[in-house]
Protein backbone atom coordinates (compact mmCIF):
# COMPACT_ATOMS: atom_id res chain seq x y z
CA UNK A 1 0.00 0.00 0.00
CA UNK A 2 1.26 3.49 -1.35
CA UNK A 3 1.46 5.93 1.61
CA UNK A 4 -0.55 9.07 1.40
CA UNK A 5 0.91 12.40 1.90
CA UNK A 6 -1.77 12.45 5.52
CA UNK A 7 -0.58 9.04 6.29
CA UNK A 8 1.35 8.48 9.88
CA UNK A 9 4.61 7.45 8.47
CA UNK A 10 4.51 11.18 6.77
CA UNK A 11 3.87 12.79 10.23
CA UNK A 12 6.66 10.33 11.85
CA UNK A 13 8.73 11.88 9.53
CA UNK A 14 7.81 15.37 9.93
CA UNK A 15 8.07 15.10 13.69
CA UNK A 16 11.10 13.59 13.54
CA UNK A 17 12.74 16.57 11.37
CA UNK A 18 11.25 18.58 13.94
CA UNK A 19 12.96 16.95 16.98
CA UNK A 20 16.66 17.18 14.92
CA UNK A 21 15.70 20.93 14.93
CA UNK A 22 15.13 21.21 18.10
CA UNK A 23 18.28 19.82 18.73
CA UNK A 24 20.04 21.49 16.34
CA UNK A 25 18.76 24.98 18.17
CA UNK A 26 20.23 23.34 21.60
CA UNK A 27 23.53 22.86 19.92
CA UNK A 28 23.30 26.48 18.61
CA UNK A 29 22.39 27.91 22.22
CA UNK A 30 24.84 25.89 23.92
CA UNK A 31 27.21 27.42 21.30
CA UNK A 32 25.98 30.79 21.99
CA UNK A 33 25.38 31.32 18.37
CA UNK A 34 24.28 34.98 17.01
CA UNK A 35 20.70 35.39 18.20
CA UNK A 36 18.82 35.94 14.56
CA UNK A 37 20.40 32.84 13.55
CA UNK A 38 18.70 31.37 16.71
CA UNK A 39 15.54 32.93 16.25
CA UNK A 40 15.19 31.98 11.91
CA UNK A 41 15.60 28.46 13.80
CA UNK A 42 12.83 28.90 16.47
CA UNK A 43 10.41 29.85 14.11
CA UNK A 44 11.42 26.92 11.52
CA UNK A 45 10.71 24.55 14.19
CA UNK A 46 7.76 26.04 15.14
CA UNK A 47 6.50 26.44 11.30
CA UNK A 48 7.39 22.64 10.75
CA UNK A 49 5.09 21.41 13.81
CA UNK A 50 2.24 23.98 13.13
CA UNK A 51 2.17 22.44 9.53
CA UNK A 52 1.93 18.87 11.18
CA UNK A 53 -0.49 19.55 13.40
CA UNK A 54 -2.52 20.90 10.74
CA UNK A 55 -1.94 17.89 8.64
CA UNK A 56 -3.07 15.30 11.92
CA UNK A 57 -5.78 17.75 12.70
CA UNK A 58 -7.44 18.11 8.93
CA UNK A 59 -6.79 14.13 8.89
CA UNK A 60 -8.70 13.31 11.98
CA UNK A 61 -11.35 15.66 11.56
CA UNK A 62 -11.83 14.11 7.65
CA UNK A 63 -12.23 10.89 9.31
CA UNK A 64 -14.73 11.86 12.35
CA UNK A 65 -16.50 13.47 9.87
CA UNK A 66 -16.75 10.99 7.25
CA UNK A 67 -17.80 8.50 9.87
CA UNK A 68 -20.40 10.96 11.16
CA UNK A 69 -18.91 10.80 14.46
CA UNK A 70 -20.01 14.43 15.95
CA UNK A 71 -18.49 12.86 19.28
CA UNK A 72 -15.25 12.95 18.44
CA UNK A 73 -15.57 16.34 16.23
CA UNK A 74 -17.03 18.38 19.54
CA UNK A 75 -13.84 16.72 21.59
CA UNK A 76 -11.46 17.59 18.77
CA UNK A 77 -12.59 21.10 18.77
CA UNK A 78 -12.88 21.52 22.28
CA UNK A 79 -8.99 20.47 22.37
CA UNK A 80 -8.43 23.12 19.74
CA UNK A 81 -10.18 26.01 21.82
CA UNK A 82 -8.27 25.14 24.70
CA UNK A 83 -4.85 26.93 22.86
Amino acid sequence: MVESKNSMGDVILRLKKVAGQVEGLVRMIEKGEECSKIITQFQAAKAALDNTFSLVLHRDLKECMSNDDSENVEKILKLILKQ
